[in-house]
């Protein structure tokens, strides 16, 4: 690195970024492989990821004086697993980068801090920042500053770091040098990540089925979560772990975070003020509550626990989303026993909304006679 390189690494450290990399800008050699994911649906939702492709492959399509880019990783702790039995204590799974204040605000910060620095450093310079958010192929253009490698989770891995850290970018006027090699792939023959995620959402070849992604699923998807991915999800509420939790290149955690692991119940009962109350100032916000009560309706189903039958019996009687209703009747539908299929019947005679009805048929029916 030259000095100005090397003044801005270190700047960057001062900030608690442990990864630093820099890469002249370029067209990515990516237009045909993210061209076809996109035309085979794999995006699901997430309407926003085609939008405007070539500006993804070629910042200067956002801003002509851009020239290069400077690439941060910030670390973030992953708790060891409690140990705990969740289908006893009704506890719900939340992924590790959602811990505490939402990340996009803590690291866009520290991000905006090695800004200023550099502006200090070279007066006039022109900068654009970016924490996951625009149309940045931050992966990628970390990969290009040899911060790390692709992993066959679609995560990018570092040796000493794993994959447990946020990615920001700081996009300039400034003609800075890139990685004098790549990082190299050091993946070898391990499938970890692809045997053992619960939908099969990685294929080979690098490629994330996001449709089948609890993350998406628990996250990005607004509607209903199909039937039969449910039992699949586990108590995962709120994103996933799992491709990053059996990755060897990962250590474990030093200490279990009960703020990983909720009551599911209290959860199932909170209103739109107690939601805000409690998820505004983190990325959980992100799913609103509807989205967050799905999923939690679906852990309860998967519990196997007859104690959370009461609880979503009364998501079902008095919740006004429908879509937290129908995942309601479909919980009480695997859980079954008496109280689920009374309440079942009880609520058949008065529902309204055609989904949700066509989700009690479908419970009652997992125990007729």
């Amino acid at each position: 690195m030259n000095a100005l390189e090397n003044e801005i690494a270190a700047a960057a450290r001062e900030r608690g970024f442990v990864l630093v990399g820099f890469s002249p800008l370029r067209v990515l050699a990516r237009n045909r492989f993210y061209s076809r994911w996109l035309a085979e649906g794999r995006h699901g939702e997430m309407a926003y990821l085609a939008r405007e492709p070539e500006r993804r492959l070629d910042p200067r399509r956002i801003d002509s004086r851009l020239r290069s880019v400077i690439s941060l990783g910030f670390p973030y702790q992953a708790p060891a697993p409690s140990g705990r039995d969740w289908r006893r204590e009704l506890r719900g799974r939340i992924a590790s980068y959602a811990l505490g204040e939402d990340y996009h605000d803590r690291v866009m910060a520290r991000a905006a801090a090695v800004v200023m620095d550099l502006v200090r450093l070279r007066p006039g310079a022109l900068t654009r920042l970016y924490v996951d958010t625009g149309p940045v192929f931050e992966r990628e253009w970390a990969r290009e500053a040899a911060l790390g490698w692709f992993g066959k989770n679609t995560n990018l891995l570092n040796r000493e770091h794993g994959s447990y850290f946020f990615l920001a970018e700081i996009f300039t006027d400034l003609e800075l040098g890139g990685a004098p090699r790549p990082y190299g792939d050091f993946c070898g023959t391990c499938r970890r990540c692809l045997d053992l995620c619960p939908t099969g959402a990685l294929e080979d070849g690098y490629v994330m089925e996001s449709r089948r992604c609890i993350s998406y699923l628990t996250i990005e998807l607004r509607g209903p979560i199909a039937p039969h991915l449910r039992p699949h999800l586990g108590n995962w509420i709120f994103g996933c772990d799992i491709c990053q939790q059996v990755c060897p290149w990962n250590e474990d955690g030093r200490a279990p975070a009960s703020e990983l692991e909720p009551y599911l119940p209290d959860l199932l009962a909170l209103d739109e003020q107690g939601f805000r109350d409690r998820f505004r100032k983190t990325a959980i916000k992100r799913t609103k509550r509807r989205g967050l009560l799905r999923n939690v309706a679906i852990a309860l189903g998967n519990s196997g626990n007859p104690d959370a039958v009461p609880h979503l019996i009364q998501a079902l009687r008095r919740e006004h989303e429908p879509l937290v209703r129908s995942h309601a009747a479909w919980a009480l539908g695997q859980l079954g026993g008496a109280d689920a299929r009374r309440a079942l019947r009880q609520a058949a005679a008065c529902e309204s909304d055609s989904a949700v009805a066509a989700e009690i048929a479908a419970a009652l029916s997992l125990h007729a006679p």
